[in-house]
């Protein structure tokens, strides 16, 4: 279900990852897309402009410049089963430090790399650490297979690697 899998939480010297007491806390890949202003661009989920966003790649602590917000992925790639449902929280290390982690729910049936949303909702810069653990994943078991998974809608973000950017299925895709 999660590959590269760590049994044991890895913790010294390093924001904490791996297998946890109810979870499992995932690790943040070195690539960021940072959202920047070049002007007169507006932010449409219907119709992404990437021109807002700057690339940085970093097997170092990156800047997430004060009040701002950038995307990253999950190191480990995920495949959901059809009877689990998965939710995500961001890691109190960060949390404490204003750094909020948003991820939507993995769907029964979903697999790709996760994207990670960071806000910085401070007034300074902060510091994230690629390779080291940014939120929390929580694994809920139904009692059955869920009748329709995101596999079988042909979800859009299914199969995802990489940063993925919004985008919105349009009658034509057959499994976008």
């Amino acid at each position: 279900m999660i590959s590269p899998f760590s049994e044991t939480l890895k913790q010294d010297g390093v924001i904490s990852h791996g297998l946890s007491s109810f979870g499992y806390d995932s690790r943040v890949a070195p690539e960021f897309k940072i959202f920047t202003n070049p002007g007169g661009v507006l932010i449409d989920p219907k119709n992404f402009d990437d021109s807002c966003l700057v690339t940085k790649v970093s097997e170092e602590a990156i800047v997430l410049p004060a009040n701002s917000f950038a995307l990253a992925r999950t190191v480990e790639y995920f495949k959901i089963p059809d009877d689990v449902l998965v939710i995500c929280l961001g890691k109190s290390s960060y949390a404490r430090c204003g750094i909020v982690v948003n991820v939507t729910p993995l769907e029964p049936g979903w697999e790709g790399h996760v994207t990670l949303e960071f806000s910085n909702t401070t007034p300074t810069d902060a510091l994230i650490y690629p390779n080291e653990g940014a939120c929390q994943f929580l694994f809920f078991r139904g009692e059955s297979a869920c009748e329709l998974t995101y596999a079988m809608r042909g979800g859009k973000y299914q199969g995802q690697t990489g940063i993925t950017l919004p985008r919105i299925k349009k009658s034509s895709d057959a499994a976008e």
